[in-house]
This record gives structure tokens, C-alpha cells and sequence, in this order.
């Protein structure tokens, strides 16, 4: 990942993409495990929210 980047890539942005990347491949984990959240909740969710 880190390959990807440009070559004036700051330290913060190297710190950013790896927090990301890692929080993806968390979501990913968790989704398989059965742990993810229906659409059709988070769909309820906001619509409360909106309301």
C-alpha cells in the first residue's frame, strides 16, 4: 500500500491511508463474522433521525 503512494507523500498522509486501510479490512472481518448491520436498519435509523 504504502508502494502506491507518491514519492512526496507527507508522514500524516502515510498515518491517514494506513488508518483507513486498516478500518476497511476491520469492516470486511467483521462482516464475515456475521457482525455487520442490516441495510434495511441503518435504513430505519436515519429515517428516525430525519424525523
Amino acid at each position: 500500500m504504502i508502494h502506491e503512494l507518491p514519492d512526496n507523500v507527507t508522514i500524516d498522509e502515510v498515518i491517514y491511508h494506513t488508518y483507513v486501510k486498516s478500518q476497511i479490512m476491520k469492516g470486511k472481518q467483521q462482516l464475515q463474522e456475521g457482525k455487520g448491520i442490516p441495510h434495511s436498519k441503518i435504513e430505519a435509523e436515519i429515517e428516525q433521525w430525519l424525523n
